[in-house]
């Protein structure tokens, strides 16, 4: 269980979740009625009187704003693609819609300001847009213009005539933008901008395209170049996806990647692939479960697409991922191994039958399934990278034309103090790959290496101190 409390003006609000799934129970406490308020329960062991306002695990419930007993409260309950629905507490069971779903775009965030206003921000077609509207009634009153890129964050209040916006894109490092509400119009300037010295973000561009799944789904993804570049296949490229939990991958700046691209001519490449959230929890749930396979689908196919474009060749396209993403490039190398010319798995889910068993693992179980149902294992074992590892130069481990003589090098990145995905996913699937392509067999067509690094004194990515971070 996660618990997670909030201070809302006379109300202490708490939401309880279970798991990585979009759902959480709502519960809320008046202080007001508390005979001496909060001061009064400090060296005490008394619980504080919570009242249920949500007590299921249903849907996702974010408390916006309050006016008295009245709450605005962002939600996908009914709304995969989430609205603003407004309760009374003194009338739980009546709950009313003050900014419908749209029926695209998907509402990431509201935000409560200048009195009677809200900050509110969707993600339509993995492009974010600003708008400014009534709290009462949601109405827009303004749009704010705002580059392609990722607002990263909101801070305003409603007592407050300014509002902070954070924002980076491919080419952007940073910038906080001022967003000054006094005059009824808003008013953006930058605040605060990143610099990057010898950085020109005009020798650079960031386009988005649209390609075709296996099933003829439309799958959004981002590439970025230097300008103007010949697409004659003879680019190397970085193909980075993830697909899962509802996360979705919007523009962020790279500094590693811009080195990339001026220095060695890379081509960049971000695919918005089914699993995550970028259309919402439909898009989500198109790529978990039993249809997790529509991610691997949508990932070759942006391999494909950058192939047959002429942005690369198999032989200079590699992909990387991390955790759910690491899951991802070693799920495709097992199914295409002849499709990348490198592979970069970082501290991926790596045997999909024992996942649940190891710390936090049994909380991925609303994506994944777990195998201890037979249907899940069903799902599971089709596409486990641990379980599916085999030799492509033998007939049928490739099944069809995209038959290879060997993986291509691959390189598996973990940590030791790795408590999210634990190491031993990453060593079993090493030892399994080195042993089923390498060391079992004699004169092995395997020449491309297969090699394992392990960070020391790290943790799951975010888990490492500064001086590794630099």
């Amino acid at each position: 269980m996660q618990y997670v409390l909030l201070l809302l003006l006379q109300y202490v609000l708490l939401s309880v979740s279970e798991s990585s799934e979009p759902v959480n129970k709502l519960y809320y406490c008046d202080l007001s009625a508390l005979s001496h308020g909060l001061s009064g329960t400090k060296g005490t062991h008394e619980m504080l009187p919570f009242v249920k306002l949500v007590d299921e695990f249903e849907a996702c419930y974010g408390v916006v704003a309050n006016d008295g007993t009245r709450f605005t409260v962002l939600t996908n309950k009914d709304a995969p693609r989430y609205k603003l629905s407004r309760v009374d507490v003194d009338d739980p069971q009546s709950w009313t819609d003050v900014l419908p779903e749209d029926d695209k775009a998907v509402l990431e965030y509201a935000c409560a300001v200048h009195g009677d206003k809200l900050l509110v921000n969707y993600l339509s077609d993995v492009k974010y847009v600003l708008q400014m509207r009534s709290l009462a009634a949601g109405e827009l009153l303004h749009g704010i213009p705002i580059d392609i890129g990722s607002v990263n964050g909101i801070t305003g209040r409603r007592c407050d005539s300014e509002v902070f916006v954070e924002f980076s894109s491919f080419l952007t490092p940073g910038i906080v933008y001022r967003c000054d509400l006094s005059s009824g119009v808003p008013e953006m300037s930058i605040y605060r901008e990143i610099t990057v010295p010898g950085f020109d973000r005009t020798d650079f561009e960031a386009k988005q395209v649209f390609y075709p799944s296996k099933d003829g789904t439309k799958i959004p993804m981002f590439v970025v170049s230097r300008k103007n570049i010949d697409l004659d296949g003879s680019h190397p490229a970085l193909l980075f996806g993830y697909g899962g939990f509802g996360m979705s991958m919007t523009p962020q700046f790279s500094a590693a990647r811009v080195v990339l691209m001026r220095n060695l001519g890379f081509v960049t490449c971000v695919a918005n692939i089914r699993g995550g959230g970028e259309y919402g929890e439909e898009w989500h749930k198109a790529g978990s479960l039993a249809n997790k396979q529509n991610c691997f689908d949508d990932f070759i196919a942006a391999g494909e697409f950058l192939v047959s474009a002429g942005y690369t060749s198999p032989s200079r396209l590699c992909i990387e991922g991390g955790s759910n993403g690491g899951l991802l490039v070693a799920a495709c190398i097992n199914q295409r191994p002849g499709l990348f010319g490198c592979a970069l798995a970082h501290v991926g889910v790596m045997d999909m039958l024992r996942f649940h068993k190891f710390t936090i693992g049994r909380a991925w179980a609303c994506d994944f399934g777990c195998s201890e149902e037979e249907e899940e294992f069903r799902w599971l074992i089709k596409y486990s990278p641990l379980h599916n590892v085999r030799r492509p130069w033998e007939k049928g481990a490739g099944g069809d034309q995209h038959r290879r003589q060997q993986y291509p090098p691959t390189m598996l990145l973990t940590a030791d103090h790795d408590d999210r995905v634990v190491p031993s996913h990453t060593l079993k699937f090493l030892a399994t790959m080195q042993h089923v392509l390498c060391t079992s067999v004699e004169q092995s067509p395997q020449t491309n290496p297969i090699v394992a690094r392990i960070d020391r004194k790290s943790g799951h990515g975010c888990g490492r101190s500064t001086q590794k971070i630099v």
